[in-house]
């Protein structure tokens, strides 16, 4: 029967449900710039994940070129409902912009006052100007890195250590080609020759997924981390057993001098401790390859310098070393498609909840991830390590 009330469904809503559903809700206006591909090939989102956001109601202007990293073409995310910008100008005057690599002092000056940052922070590479210029524009600004779930873990993190755990593997694999400075050993476990040797550093998710591609390449692993806990969670996580030990220095020298490849994925507070000596690399064998993870992190290895992708290898005591930072960025699409799929829906439940603001005042993960607050420095890591007074973000909300 039909209704005989003059008023639609959506007319007869009370007044006070309509503000209450309208502010449940934040449009979003996006800004995404091309990257210095030089450094950095990935890109935040995949058209796949513009699109997503594009039919929730979300404006994105992306620069010409920003996906070409990543093998993503303009055509493909202006199909996916995305604008196209041909001046990088233009896409930093969005309210929200989103990046992998922190901006530079350049582009911090495109910003406009009180807007948002989402990015990387790789705080090893900043410095004090940063964090001022970034305050004198009164910036809001969110890192990666920083951002817990509620489950208290770092999802951005996980996924980039999961990616530089097999990345690691591989890259070792092709070094010890003999057309890329390597003794042309293949990496696995032939019949009738010597297994691979490898010991990694550390027992945290690079290690685990490390291992786990070692493993199923045939190499015989040697882990090594100062935490009984992680070395059992390690040992749980791994198809089978292997050899752990705590960082002793007598087995640790005995493993290093025996290996074909070291990988260094141990973490620290503010620097990676530096476990292996340069005397323990002089004492490895010649043509051996050291892929040193945490090199963003100050590297574990005494003698790690920082390499690019265009000059990726040193050669130290007849040892190859590895020491790019972005160590994902060489397999941009992969390391794109995993970041897309945290952000895009980090992104959906702000806008859902309100907007960023909204979600600042009640939301732990988000709060997680904020370095700067409208140009305050809110994270007391950063305050000490640059010597910039910081405050608790809680405690802006009490006023």
């Amino acid at each position: 029967m039909a209704s005989l009330s003059p008023f639609s469904q959506k007319e007869l809503i009370p007044q006070e449900e309509k503000l209450l559903i309208r502010k449940k809700r934040g449009q979003l206006f996006i800004g995404i710039p091309k990257e210095n591909f030089l450094v950095e090939k990935r890109v935040c989102l995949t058209p796949d994940a513009v699109n997503m956001l594009v039919k929730a109601g979300h404006r994105l202007l992306i620069e010409s070129g920003a996906g070409e990293g990543a093998s993503y073409t303009d055509k493909e995310y202006s199909d996916a409902g995305a604008e196209i910008s041909l001046t990088k100008e233009k896409v930093f005057e969005c309210p929200l912009i989103l990046k992998i690599m922190p901006p530079t002092f350049e582009e911090i000056g495109m910003m406009k006052p009180k807007s948002y940052l989402f990015s990387a922070l790789q705080i090893k590479s900043q410095s004090k100007e940063y964090f001022q210029l970034l305050s004198k524009k009164k910036i809001t600004a969110i890192a990666f890195e920083h951002i817990q779930d509620k489950e208290d873990a770092y999802p951005f993190l996980h996924a980039i250590s999961e990616m530089a755990g097999i990345a690691s593997i591989h890259i070792a694999s092709e070094l010890m080609s003999i057309h890329t400075q390597g003794k042309g050993l293949l990496f696995g476990n032939i019949t009738g020759v010597p297994t691979t040797e490898v010991v990694i550093i550390g027992a945290g998710v690079v290690a685990e997924f490390a291992a786990n591609t070692a493993i199923a390449m045939g190499a015989n692993i040697k882990i090594f981390d100062n935490s009984i806990h992680r070395l059992k969670r390690i040992q749980r996580a791994l198809p089978h057993r292997v050899s752990t030990s705590t960082f002793q220095q007598k087995n640790l020298a005995k493993a290093l001098m025996r290996c074909d490849v070291a990988i260094g994925a141990i973490k620290g507070c503010n620097r990676s401790p530096v476990v292996v000596t340069e005397e323990m690399v002089q004492q490895m064998k010649r043509g051996a390859i050291i892929i040193d993870v945490c090199i963003d992190n100050g590297g574990c290895f005494e003698t790690s310098e920082l390499t690019t992708h265009e000059k990726p290898t040193i050669e130290k005591f007849g040892v190859i070393h590895y020491g790019v930072p972005n160590i994902t960025s060489r397999y941009s699409k992969t390391a794109t498609m995993a970041i897309s799929n945290i952000v895009s829906t980090f992104l959906i439940e702000l806008s859902e909840n309100g907007g960023i603001e909204e979600v600042i005042q009640y939301d732990k993960a988000l709060r997680s991830g904020i370095y700067l607050y409208k140009g305050i420095l809110v994270n007391e890591s950063v305050g000490k390590w640059f010597d910039i007074e910081s405050k608790d973000l809680n405690l802006l909300f009490l006023n």
